[in-house]
């Protein structure tokens, strides 16, 4: 059985956020598990991508309208990643220094261009392949189009036979475009327009729900979430239930690996596991200025509304106030508004709140390995793996009940006893006040109970290797 995942991003050859480090991993992991698994994204200007070897194996044209988008599909020489690594190389489209946006932060303003371009230039590749895939995995909107076009499209219906998985990562992005921009598509079969369109635009997304034979998302929760908001796909996602399935994501355990990583200052060894928290904490007063008394709380990631970062400011200024013994580390870039706030809250409170507003692989690694709890308040999050990252470290997450966070962090008030961390539910500052509060009085006064769950936390696997295993599954019912 041999599987193509076709994305618009790659750990480590292009990443923006939890897509790419998905397409990183799955696909190893297929592998190592006897699913023979390739990759192909847009070849852009990017630091890993310019580095790297490529042989062409494939060259042609896609017509987009009147004219013609030369391309070429390479390979990269040495399969370094685990797997097979394709490139489309499309002079003009994709050959710019930012995956969706310029260095400025502005959007490409032809997205509907290039991405219709890139779908096309892998299609047309694998019509002329001497080795067809047995299944073609597609992953958000910026592939949505390939289910249909492979059954839809004439110049692609001698692929119509391979069966299609398509993966939702975020469901609240659609792709949709004008229908008065139609011209641009591929000839297809005038009766299935109806399969394009959702709320009188084309749709990528909503085609791909419609045309693939299975769809998946990165959660069992956020599959049920995206039947009640889904920015206007409720119903459809009702109707084609029967093909839909939830899979949490894992992590890659060779990468995130708290005993061999080679990012953080102080590996663990043995299973002292407080003198690992504390080595990795004094290392972070490199980096930060903060108190490293106090417990520790950190937020990681894009400092947009989609990860509840505009709740920070406020949320953050409450807890100084109230006198919480606590301290406060930052790490991300996104929203200028944000930045601002974020930046005078570090000034207003020296020693007790600090942000370093950048992308930081490296400084992420070693904040997950220092901090006490790391903090997700998520207005949406279909599966995160932040949270999975912090436990593989010994730090204890605070997240809102959605997505994948509800699946993944049960609340250490569960009878059960299956506690990981932190659970609050409405998104608001007093919530998750009384959610950090909650924290603390369970590091300060539960100790024990405390060293336990960060103990059990580090023990759970995450690894893709159960994730993969689902995924083995769906493919096998097309074998």
């Amino acid at each position: 059985m041999k599987v193509l995942h076709i994305s618009a991003e790659c750990y480590p050859a292009a990443k923006a956020g939890g897509l790419g480090d998905v397409v990183g991993a799955l696909p190893k992991y297929l592998n190592q598990a006897g699913v023979s698994t390739a990759v192909v994204i847009p070849k852009y200007r990017l630091n890993w991508l310019n580095n790297q070897r490529f042989e062409p194996v494939y060259q042609g044209v896609v017509r987009i309208h009147h004219g013609h988008v030369p391309f070429q599909i390479q390979r990269q020489v040495g399969d370094s990643l685990g797997f097979p690594l394709f490139v489309a190389e499309i002079p003009g489209k994709f050959d710019r220094p930012g995956i969706y946006n310029d260095p400025g932060g502005w959007g490409y303003g032809d997205e509907v261009e290039r991405y219709l371009s890139f779908q096309q230039a892998v299609l047309q590749w694998l019509i002329n392949a001497s080795g067809r895939p047995d299944i073609l995995h597609c992953h958000d909107h910026h592939t949505g189009l390939i289910p249909f076009m492979v059954k839809h499209c004439p110049e692609y219906r001698s692929l119509s036979h391979i069966p299609t998985v398509f993966t939702i990562h975020n469901g609240m992005y659609h792709g949709a475009f004008s229908w008065e921009k139609f011209y641009l598509l591929p000839f297809f079969d005038a009766d299935a327009r109806g399969l394009l369109d959702w709320a009188d635009t084309i749709n990528p997304l909503a085609a791909a729900v419609k045309c693939a034979w299975r769809v998946t998302t990165v959660s069992p929760s956020y599959l049920e979430e995206l039947r009640y908001h889904s920015n206007g796909m409720e119903w459809l996602f009702w109707h084609e239930q029967h093909k839909c399935v939830g899979i949490l994501n894992g992590i890659d355990a060779a990468v995130w690996d708290p005993r061999h990583d080679a990012y953080i200052a102080s590996p663990l060894r043995g299973e002292d596991i407080d003198a690992f928290k504390g080595e990795n904490k004094e290392a972070l007063q490199r980096s930060f200025n903060f108190d490293r008394q106090p417990p520790l709380i950190s937020f990681i990631g894009r400092l947009v509304m989609e990860k509840g970062a505009d709740l920070l400011p406020d949320l953050i200024r409450k807890a100084m106030y109230s006198g919480m013994r606590a301290t406060f580390l930052i790490l991300g870039t996104g929203e200028g508004r944000i930045e601002h706030a974020l930046d005078r809250l570090r000034n207003e409170f020296r020693g007790r709140v600090d942000a370093r507003l950048e992308y930081n692989e490296g400084l992420a690694h070693q904040m997950y390995a220092g901090s006490d709890f790391l903090l997700m308040p998520s207005r949406v999050e279909p599966c995160g793996l932040n949270q999975m990252y912090a436990m593989r470290y010994g730090t204890l997450p605070i997240v809102r009940k959605v997505g994948g966070l509800k699946d993944s962090v049960p609340d250490i008030g569960e009878p059960d006893g299956r506690g990981r961390g932190i659970q609050f539910t409405h998104f608001d500052v007093e919530d998750a006040f009384w959610a950090l509060y909650r924290g603390l009085e369970f590091c300060f006064y539960h100790l024990k109970d405390f060293h336990k769950v960060r103990r059990r936390n580090m023990d759970i696997d995450f690894s893709w290797e159960r994730a993969a295993g689902h995924y083995i599954d769906i493919y096998r019912q097309f074998a």
